[in-house]
């Protein structure tokens, strides 16, 4: 890492305009859990446990979107596919973890009419969340789809905005914050989250065991320069020496790079989903000893005769 704090400035490493940003939305939640809480009906005070959520999902989407890990994932796919990680897999539920119920409540109530609760079923179901976000995260690591991203500042982040948005429908039925709204057994939320587990496959499968190299980005030099230039302040010069001589930060060769990226993927969203599964289970079963005292699967039928 010492290679780019000796090349960049505080602008490029640090992203102040997303770290104020963020900050803002903190002050916003802490606001609405405080001083607004007495605006909404039901509403209750909010967990330690939940702020802590919070806090934490705006530190990894800094960590995601902007930090040194965003100079870096533009010279490594590896730290790319780690800023992914930190976006999608562990600042996304957090938020729906730390976002008390009856704030998502009141939203729902707000918006609710026929109209809207036609159009929320179909792009808030379970289906379309499922296929959605692996369909959006599988196209965007095909070769030809990722370097044209990676070289156009405005369809980057617009797909960046696109796939939190699905990232968020895709979590919201396993972590369920809201259980009365497009509600999921919890038999079927553990089915729920080993589909997506499957459907993620393919995508790490073809970074992991592609025979070549895939991605210009981080093998052509002149589109490299390109994509950097996107992601500096105006003016400053790309230091050309990063991505080969004796001052690279690239410590690993391009496929085994690219291999690396595969494996991270793969392994952290195994990690994040197997909480989860830990997470539901929790709630299974603290929701059977509420209702009759004792631990039983009410998903599965009781066998007859």
């Amino acid at each position: 890492m010492n290679v780019l704090f000796e090349n960049f400035g505080f602008r490029a490493l640090w992203t102040p305009e997303l770290l104020v940003g963020l900050i803002v939305i903190g002050i916003l939640y802490f606001l609405l859990i405080t001083k607004w809480r007495h605006r909404f009906k039901g509403s209750t005070p909010v967990k330690t446990r939940q702020q802590i959520y919070f806090v934490l999902a705006l530190l990894a989407l800094y960590i995601g979107w902007g930090s040194p890990l965003y100079i870096a994932g533009h010279i490594m796919i590896s730290f790319h596919m780690t800023q992914m990680v930190f976006a999608y897999f562990i600042a996304t539920p957090l938020f729906l973890l730390g976002i008390p119920a009856w704030f998502f409540q009141a939203l729902v109530d707000r918006f609710r009419n026929p109209v809207t609760e036609r159009i929320f079923r179909v792009i808030w179901s379970p289906i379309m969340a499922l296929f959605l976000f692996n369909g959006l995260f599988s196209f965007y690591h095909v070769p030809f789809m990722f370097d044209t991203l990676m070289q156009s500042v405005v369809l980057h982040s617009l797909y960046e905005y696109l796939l939190l948005f699905a990232a968020m429908l895709m979590w919201w039925h396993m972590i369920a914050p809201l259980p009365s709204a497009f509600p999921l057994s919890d038999l079927r939320r553990v089915g729920y989250i080993f589909a997506n587990g499957i459907l993620i496959t393919p995508a790490c499968a073809l970074i992991i065991f592609a025979p070549t190299t895939l991605y210009q980005t981080y093998t052509d030099p002149a589109i490299w320069a390109q994509v950097m230039a996107y992601c500096l302040p105006a003016g400053t010069e790309v230091p050309m020496g990063l991505l080969s001589g004796p001052n690279s930060f690239t410590f690993l060769e391009a496929r085994m790079d690219q291999q690396l990226a595969g494996v991270l993927m793969k392994v952290m969203q195994e990690i994040t989903y197997g909480f989860t599964i830990g997470y539901v289970f929790k709630q299974w079963l603290k929701k059977e000893k509420q209702q009759d005292g004792t631990l039983t699967i009410s998903d599965i039928p009781a066998a007859k005769g």
